[in-house]
């Protein structure tokens, strides 16, 4: 009888292949595709490295989905908003022109009562700091436009979100109360209405905010002119440059009385250092591009922090984070908004017309602080100019108040506007004195926006020369040199006060103590 054929390849016989697939076809633990060919060991080595990697990617997993529910978690909401609406459908967070109101609350409930008692700071606090940050569409440039506290401006109606509560409109008063009454959207109401612009977010910190993230960061290096001692704020500085975090830092951005004149400007421009020298450090010690930083620094941040509600999810915060990070610092511009000392009350500032109302039509126009020259976007100087509505009611021009301001160089010119303006029927008219200026321009308080184009056409002012003024009360003409004679004439670039830039971030200042606090 002859044997079977030996199989050279190491198989078995047919019959006995046959065998064998009966005996895996009645094993319950064996699937379909064991049957497509030869069952190989699984190496020990690739079963512990597969256990490694899927261990380690449930780690990273549930690392990161434990930092993004924490984060979340710190996070503290409010409406943007007390009652204004906004005209825009909203903000695009990666691609789109941002303005972000950042406010330091000088509140002393919870971690922040060793600075005070509850008495201290009235409803919802007032606001220590006031910055209005405004990053570009193209994310290469941001102006940061700082707001005293003791400017004095007038806030609309606002509504409390939290008790319905209306609160009536204010005048005169000092911009840091306006969200002591109706909350954080009362400031942002109040800053839209000052400036012509339509915030798109808020954050605002405590003072504990500044202490942790200046030690998240290992301290923020800042620079004195000589040795200062503040009683108040308890900041002691040698003279030079110095690292301060915790208490210090918080001590060097509220003190009010170390720098300059003791004044409220002198503290901005503390404040605007020690940021732009913040600005520096995380770009210099590679810290966007590190997570482990970056998560330490978000943590001290969110603890801290109150945001509307467009801006509160971790998503959003580390959308608007990108858009920073490759920003060149020197077009970080920090800018103060112009003012002078209040007509009445030398405590407390007004604003300084007309460089105000340049620097906020400057910013309606996307203009580059650091480059007025520079062309701003199409859409942005398309739709700065508010112009009057077609439909604005009828007024009867006698009544109208209507300055004239003369800046012009030429004496006669102001008596010659003033009679021009007579014989077209404004005859409520008056004189005021003026600092030279280049530009011709018509500034309007509220409720003047038809008075003011009306006028602007009787003098042959171009219709983007018509700007809105918080401190103006009717109508101001304010001439030129472009209008010594003549019809104004216009103008390459837009006309902005001289030095409006404090700094940019690049700029290492040291601040000038105040004469008074100089220690040995």
């Amino acid at each position: 009888m002859a044997r079977p054929r030996d199989n050279r390849a190491g198989g078995t016989a047919p019959a006995a292949r046959s065998h064998a697939a009966a005996r895996h076809a009645d094993s319950a633990a064996v699937g379909a595709a064991r049957h497509l060919g030869v069952a190989r060991r699984t190496p020990t080595w690739l079963k512990v490295g597969t256990g490694i990697i899927a261990v380690l990617l449930v780690g990273v997993i549930a690392f990161g989905a434990y930092w993004a529910i924490r984060l979340q978690g710190n996070l503290t909401k409010a409406p943007l908003s007390a009652g204004s609406t906004k005209t825009d459908t909203g903000v695009n967070d990666s691609s789109d022109r941002m303005q972000i109101l950042i406010l330091g609350s000088d509140t002393r409930d919870g971690k922040n009562s060793q600075y005070g008692s509850s008495d201290d700071s009235t409803g919802y606090g007032h606001s220590d700091v006031m910055m209005l940050m405004d990053i570009s569409a193209d994310n290469k440039r941001v102006n940061v436009v700082s707001f005293p506290r003791d400017l004095l401006v007038d806030i609309p109606q606002c509504t409390d979100p939290k008790t319905n509560k209306v609160y009536p409109a204010q005048t005169g008063v000092m911009i840091n109360s306006a969200m002591s009454e109706a909350g954080i959207g009362c400031a942002v109401d109040t800053v839209n209405k000052l400036t012509g612009l339509e915030i798109d977010h808020f954050m605002m910190a405590d003072f504990n905010a500044v202490k942790e993230l200046s030690n998240a960061v290992g301290g923020v290096s800042v620079c004195v002119s000589d040795a200062v001692y503040d009683p108040d704020s308890k900041l002691r500085l040698p003279k030079g440059t110095s690292s301060v975090q915790g208490e210090q830092a918080l001590a060097f951005v509220r003190t009010r009385h170390a720098f300059g004149d003791g004044g409220d400007l002198g503290r901005i421009k503390a404040q605007q250092g020690f940021l732009s020298s913040l600005t520096r450090k995380i770009k210099d010690d590679g810290t966007l591009t590190n997570p482990a930083r970056m998560l330490g620094i978000a943590d001290a941040i969110t603890k801290n922090l109150t945001i509307d509600e467009g801006l509160a999810s971790v998503p959003t915060l580390l959308t608007v984070a990108n858009r920073l990070k490759n920003i060149d610092v020197g077009k970080v511009a920090f800018v103060a908004t112009p003012t002078e000392p209040a007509t009445s009350d030398i405590n407390r500032l007004q604003l300084a017309e007309p460089k105000a109302s340049q620097l906020f039509a400057a910013m309606r126009n996307d203009v580059d602080l650091t480059d007025p020259t520079a062309k701003p976007t199409a859409t942005a100087a398309a739709s700065a100019t508010p112009s009057p509505s077609a439909t604005s009611p009828a007024y009867d021009k006698a009544l109208q108040p209507v300055a004239v301001a003369n800046g012009s160089g030429a004496p006669a010119r102001a008596q010659e506007i003033m009679q021009a303006l007579t014989a077209k029927g404004f005859t409520h008219v008056s004189k005021l004195a003026a600092d030279p200026v280049a530009t011709t321009a018509v500034y309007y308080g509220a409720g003047y926006a038809a008075v003011a184009a009306d006028v602007a056409a009787q003098l042959g002012v171009a219709a983007d020369r018509v700007l809105p003024a918080d401190g103006v009360a009717g109508v101001q003409v304010y001439l030129g040199s472009d209008f010594a004679n003549g019809a104004p004439t216009a103008t390459p670039t837009p006309q902005l006060p001289a030095d409006i830039v404090n700094q940019t971030a690049g700029d290492t200042v040291c601040q000038k103590a105040n004469p008074e606090l100089i220690t040995g």
